[in-house]
């Protein structure tokens, strides 16, 4: 990484074809864009859902994570949140869900996950801003990062702003 992070520029540096260029890429996931909150900047949103503050039995979890399936389930990366989870339930499902994982530097990582049948609704933004609410009031600084389009208009109408971008690789044996 050190060479090529030399030769390209910042830009490069989140092109997937410019690393294949110049480094033994064998997987990719990005780019994400990362976006962060100033607290005086938060848009609350409540959306007339009821939302409860839950540590959530893995079961409940579980059934949303699988009805969301493996790829958006680990993009949501609500699995490893460590806040309480902030759900939204129809009868007894849980449909909907956001929390945080704490990071270092007092970083409130937020996860979100909406069941896939329950998306186009608003139920993201209002669990999501139930969870950046617990964060900013435990005086952590919410970030989001985000690959879909969809993902980022949530952040976005939270008041997130976009301060960069992530691809991550894995590396193979170097090239010759």
């Amino acid at each position: 990484m050190a060479g090529a992070s030399s030769k390209l520029s910042d830009e490069e540096l989140v092109d997937e074809a410019r690393l294949r260029a110049v480094l033994p890429v064998l997987d990719v996931l990005g780019p994400a864009s990362l976006l962060y909150l100033d607290p005086a900047d938060f848009l609350s949103v409540q959306g007339g859902a009821v939302v409860e503050e839950s540590v959530c039995g893995d079961d409940e979890l579980a059934a949303l994570l699988a009805r969301a399936g493996e790829e958006d389930a680990g993009e949501s990366g609500l699995e490893w949140i460590t806040s309480p989870a902030f759900v939204f339930r129809e009868g007894d499902d849980v449909v909907a869900a956001a929390g945080y994982q704490i990071w270092p530097q007092s970083v409130a990582h937020l996860s979100v996950l909406v069941a896939p049948e329950h998306r186009g609704r608003g139920l993201a933004r209002v669990v999501a801003s139930a969870a950046v609410a617990h964060a900013c009031d435990a005086g952590l600084l919410p970030q989001w990062r985000a690959r879909p389009h969809s993902s980022q208009r949530v952040a976005l109408a939270l008041g997130f702003q976009e301060l960069g971008s992530q691809l991550s690789v894995r590396l193979g044996e170097p090239l010759r």
